[in-house]
């Protein structure tokens, strides 16, 4: 069996990194197509020589550009590479743009399609990932659910029972696998003169966070006032896309923030692994943080993980100041045992032996 791997950004390299790693200690027959749909490939570089992974056989260069742009640039140049490698499965992994029309590029060819990460959702279709995640669970054979309220969600849609399997998150085999690596290599907290459990470290990308001037504005100042109040080094790995933004918009960084450039991900598993908190609309950094029992408050009014509230890890609390005050407190209050509903670090030999078998 020929298995195709399709990753596009940077938290697809990550969590699909360990299924890679498998198929390489397993001797399968695999390959892997990275889009380029974050920015340049090149960026994503150190991401496979941190991870120890084999480059990518495919680079197809998408670049950025609308989301109907990009999808369909995806779309024809997946479905040249699948014609000519004619494999039996075709994995993808999340929400994006990559994910979508990978999968339906293989479908439409004939080719099986298993989804990692399947039936996450925020019920917010206003965000494109919503509706990519949609489709892509409604167009796969097999749906790989991290948890069984995830596969209840795939069921509540009609979606057949013997297309789902609960097989836990990647994420947390790739923060086991890569932990001890990130303490051991990264020197960042050295780097950024900063003491550990004593610094926020924030994440915000997300296009309904930082493609309006009135909301990112918003969130500067939240983080401005989080900073007057706490006194705690805020640390905030910006992405270009939120760089840019602040530029068009002519916004200064809040007093007490250090904006840093993005960082590879040893370096930044290594930031949140010693982090206070953790303050993001990412929903993989909600996960992250949960397997690494670090408190964490999303910037958003919803989540696809809300797992992570449910145990304890996390707080939705939006952009408004005094509900993200609240949220910390009661973060900072709570003893950091919840259990981690995302599995314990096997899910990628689960997905190994499921499409194997």
């Amino acid at each position: 069996m020929k298995i195709g791997i399709i990753i596009g950004t940077r938290p697809e390299i990550i969590k699909m990194s360990v299924i890679i790693t498998l198929c390489e200690e397993r001797n399968l027959d695999y390959f892997v197509i990275h889009t380029g749909q974050h920015y340049s490939y090149n960026m994503d570089k150190a991401f496979f020589e941190n991870l120890e992974l084999p480059n990518p056989k495919y680079n197809l260069e998408v670049g950025s550009g609308t989301h109907g742009k990009q999808t369909g640039r995806i779309l024809e140049r997946v479905e040249q590479v699948l014609l000519k490698e004619k494999p039996q499965i075709v994995m993808v992994q999340g929400d994006t743009n990559t994910v979508f029309a990978g999968a339906l590029a293989a479908n439409k060819l004939g080719i099986k399609v298993g989804h990692v990460e399947a039936a996450l959702r925020s019920y917010d279709r206003t965000m494109p990932e919503e509706i990519n995640r949609i489709l892509t669970d409604h167009i796969s054979d097999y749906l790989f659910c991290p948890t069984e309220q995830n596969k209840e969600m795939a069921l509540r849609e009609g979606i057949d029972p013997d297309k789902i399997y609960v097989t836990g998150n990647t994420i947390v085999d790739a923060v086991i696998r890569n932990k001890k690596l990130a303490m051991k290599k990264s020197k960042i907290l050295k780097d950024l003169d900063l003491d550990a459990g004593k610094y926020f470290l924030v994440t915000a990308h997300r296009q309904g966070n930082v493609d309006f001037k009135e909301k990112l504005k918003k969130l500067l100042s939240a983080l401005e006032e989080i900073y007057s109040k706490y006194k705690v080094p805020m640390v905030y790995p910006v992405h270009p896309r939120t760089k840019k933004r602040m530029k068009e918009f002519n916004l200064k960084t809040p007093k007490g923030v250090r904006l840093i450039d993005p960082l590879d991900y040893l370096n930044f598993l290594n930031l949140e692994s010693n982090a206070k908190l953790v303050l993001t609309d990412s929903g993989g950094i909600q996960q992250e943080a949960c397997t690494l029992k670090i408190p964490c408050v999303t910037i958003r009014e919803n989540t696809e993980s809300p797992e992570t509230v449910e145990v304890g890890s996390n707080m939705i609390a939006g952009l408004e100041t005094d509900k993200i005050f609240k949220s910390i407190n009661q973060m900072l209050e709570r003893n950091n045992d919840w259990r981690n509903p995302f599995g314990n670090g096997s899910a990628s030999s689960q997905i190994i032996e499921i499409i194997s078998n």
